[in-house]
């Protein structure tokens, strides 16, 4: 037999009712687990900007040909226009 030892509902009975958390205390959690994110500076978040766009540029060339090439092929096979 299986035992679910994921979450924190596991090992207590089905028939237990959940505790709501109030939004005051969610509020609080929320706060708090925002301080201890470690933000970016500006240096990085520059610098990480020009990287996905540079990246999403590449994608964008890559695809952009690979369309044309396909369609030259699929219209040199069936012979388009």
């Amino acid at each position: 037999m299986a035992i679910d030892t994921r979450g924190e509902t596991a090992g207590k009975p089905s028939g237990e009712k959940k505790s709501r958390t109030s939004p005051a205390l969610f509020y609080r959690q929320v706060v708090n687990e925002l301080r201890k994110v470690i933000w970016p500076t500006r240096k990085d978040l520059i610098t990480y900007t020009t990287v996905v766009l540079v990246f999403v540029l590449i994608m964008v060339g890559i695809v952009s040909g690979l369309d044309a090439l396909f369609t030259e092929g699929v219209l040199r096979i069936f012979g388009g226009a």
